[in-house]
């Protein structure tokens, strides 16, 4: 079964695992070896998740996350954003005269 991204088609490239063993040399060591290489994948960092497609229908698809980050797919949107009501500023009374200085002791 491959799994790739369903959006991009990004699937999972293949590479070397180096295995060394040793201390650096400018760490005061007598140098690093190589102490096997073994075959991996690399693969890419899948998400399932519901998106809406064109018409209007959802679905869940594997995306990878660069799809998700760079807007290719849109999610679905299970209820509207919470916002708050406009509320009509009230016009300020009229000021109270407050004396400035140092408050008189008695």
């Amino acid at each position: 079964m491959a799994r790739s991204c369903q959006v991009c088609g990004k699937g999972f490239s293949v590479g070397n695992q180096v295995t060394i063993r040793g201390k650096a040399k400018y760490l005061g060591g007598v140098g690093t070896k190589v102490t096997g290489i073994t075959r991996r994948k690399f693969k890419p960092n899948l998400q399932r998740l519901r998106v809406t497609v064109g018409n209007g229908t959802n679905t869940t698809v594997l995306a990878c996350t660069q799809c998700i980050k760079s807007g290719h797919v849109t999610k679905l949107v299970k209820r509207k954003p919470f916002h708050l009501p406009k509320v009509e500023k009230a016009k300020p009374a009229a000021e109270e005269a407050v004396p400035s200085g140092p408050r008189a002791r008695p």
